[in-house]
Order: structure tokens, then sequence, then C-alpha cells
């Protein structure tokens, strides 16, 4: 792998695509970067997934058209960055038949050269697919055993996320009480293992919502409002956290008291783009339920 990988990958930030666009734009100009093809390469994968998510699917098949002809067995990490993301632009573009060759060659030639971190990247990229729930099981299982025997540090971080990824199949499964064992598992990973404040508060979020999947209201409530008030110290305010207090005071019939929870979760989430695009019937139910 290049030396220059870490350096840009550090700079990754998901939640703001945009920005992280610009600085990929500028190291780009980087003589260092340019010399070293594989780097250079890389980096314009990672380039056209900061256009994939901000929905910009034409623009990142662009990008990812200026590196196909470049690629040569040699450059065996550059050409599996290449599958993952074109795989996850035809994915996140609802095009599954697409991604699922894209994503299997990426794991196959990842696992040909023991690069773990990509290996397991690509088999939960399998997992995440729409389809077959025991398919997503299986590959999401093949993910963390690969994750949990790897001695690449960084790899390793798969950990959490591949937890989360087996419980929110659980919920899929109806698999309410499996679902929160391992949405504890998760938070356990990122207050012990690989501290993650940001992403504690997601597993805690989780958590919280199979309580009330449960019928465990009032231990919901607590964790959301719990969050609700974290999220008010950093002068944050999450819309998912608004939406679950909602559900919740709903499921203890306080419908009263849940309008105006769901009213700041609708404020909240139907800016999002792919919620507008994936989940149009959840934002108007939440529209409907803050009157």
């Amino acid at each position: 792998m290049s030396d220059k990988t870490p350096l840009f990958d550090e700079l990754w930030n998901y939640g703001k695509p945009e920005e992280t666009a610009v600085k990929f734009r500028e190291l780009l100009q980087d003589p260092s970067i340019q010399e070293d093809r594989s780097a250079h390469l890389q980096l314009l994968t990672q380039l056209a997934r900061t256009q994939s998510l901000q929905r910009k699917f034409d623009d990142a098949h662009t990008l990812l058209d200026q590196v196909e002809p470049q690629l040569t067995d040699e450059l065996h990490v550059a050409k599996i960055r290449y599958l993952l993301e074109r795989g996850r632009t035809h994915n996140s573009n609802k095009q599954v038949n697409l991604a699922r060759p894209l994503f299997l060659e990426a794991y196959e030639i990842a696992k040909a050269h023991a690069e773990d971190f990509y290996t397991i990247d690509a088999a939960h990229m399998m997992g995440v697919l729409d389809g077959d729930l025991e398919a997503q099981m299986e590959w999401n299982l093949i993910a963390m055993n690969e994750a949990k025997k790897t001695s690449n540090t960084r790899a390793r971080r798969w950990i959490g996320s591949l937890s989360n990824n087996i419980g929110w199949t659980y919920h899929d499964q109806g698999e309410y009480q499996k679902a929160l064992d391992m949405f504890e598992q998760t938070q356990a990973f990122f207050i012990d293992e690989s501290p993650n404040a940001g992403r504690e508060r997601i597993a805690r979020w989780c958590i919280g919502k199979m309580y009330r999947l449960l019928g465990r209201l009032d231990e919901s409530l607590t964790v959301q409002e719990g969050l609700e008030k974290e999220y008010q110290e950093l002068e944050e305010d999450d819309g998912y956290v608004q939406e679950e207090i909602g559900e919740t005071l709903l499921a203890l019939n306080q419908r009263e008291k849940a309008a105006p929870y769901y009213a700041r979760a609708y404020a909240i989430l139907s800016k999002d783009s792919w919620l507008q695009a994936n989940e149009a019937d959840r934002l108007e139910r939440l529209k409907s339920l803050s009157n």
C-alpha cells in the first residue's frame, strides 16, 4: 500500500462530503501525490466517493472513468478501491445488480493480496446490499471473522461497524433481543477498544430504539432523553433522537407530548437528501404526527 494513503484517508469526514472534497482537490495538486501513481488514483476514487455521498452519481462515475483505464494488476490497492467506489456509487443509486459483482471482485482481489482492511470493506458492502437477509448476515459474519483475526489495527476497527450492521440485520428479521445484544457490543467497542464518543452515542440510540421495540418504554425514554441532553450540551440537535422520543411517547399514549418532538424531527430530517430519496413515507409520517 502507498505510504500516502493514510494521509488522505485521515482527512475524511463522511458527514461532510463537500468539505472533504475541497481537501482532496487541494491534495491532488501535491507533487508527491502526483508522482505516486497508486496514491493519485486512490485519491481520485475517494474524491468520487465524496460526489456519491452528495448523490452526484454522474460526477462520481466521471471521476471513476478517469481512473479505470490507468489501472494495472500491479496497482492492486488502487484497483480494489476503484471497484469499491464504483460499486458504492451504483448501490447508492439503487443499482444493486451492478454493484454486487464489483464488490465481489474487490473482495477476491483484496483477499488474494492479504489487504485485510479492504477485504473486510468489500465483505461488509456485500452485507449491506438490499436483498436476502440471510445473505446479508452471512457476509457480515465473514467480515466480522476477518476483523477479529487480523493483526492490522486499522482493519480491526471494522468490528464496531460490523456489530452495528449485524444488529440492524437482526432488527430487520424482527429479532430485537439479538439486535440489542449486538448494539450493546457495539457500544462497548466504542467505549473500551476504540473510544469514539460520536459512535458510542449512535450505539446508545440503537439500544434505546431496541428497548422501545421490546416494550421497555421507560428504559427507552431514559436513554433517548439522556442523549437529547448530551446533544444540547454540544449545542447540537439530532433529528433521530427527537424522532425516537416522539415514538416512545406515542407508545406511552402521550401523543400531545410527542407532537413537538415529531415536529423537531421533521424539521431536521426532512433536509436529508438520502431520506428524501429513500424514506419519503417516514418523513410524511413525522410531519403528520407533528400536528
